[in-house]
């Protein structure tokens, strides 16, 4: 099954840019996935199974630092078509 994650995140401390740069470069790692990213938000498209892996496994590494917040939507299809790079 395709899914599309529509991913936010808020690391709470001062210099918020370098662990969201940080999370973004690391989900890229997964072959298979496709990723995008845009002013608001990280996309990120595969088969089911694969996306929430790397999507656990990243958010996990991310929870070493202290109070960050993720905010995920997930439907059950590929919108990989409708977001432009």
């Amino acid at each position: 099954m395709k899914t599309s994650v529509d991913i936010s995140y808020y690391p709470l401390k001062e210099e918020f840019i370098p662990p969201i740069k940080d999370f973004i470069d690391r989900l890229h790692r997964y072959e298979g996935l496709v990723v995008k990213t845009n002013g608001m938000s990280t996309q990120v498209f595969g088969e089911y199974f694969e996306v929430m892996k790397a999507i656990t496994n990243e958010i996990h590494k991310s929870f070493e630092l202290p109070h960050s917040v993720f905010i995920l939507k997930i439907i059950n299809t590929d919108l990989n078509h409708v977001v432009k790079e």
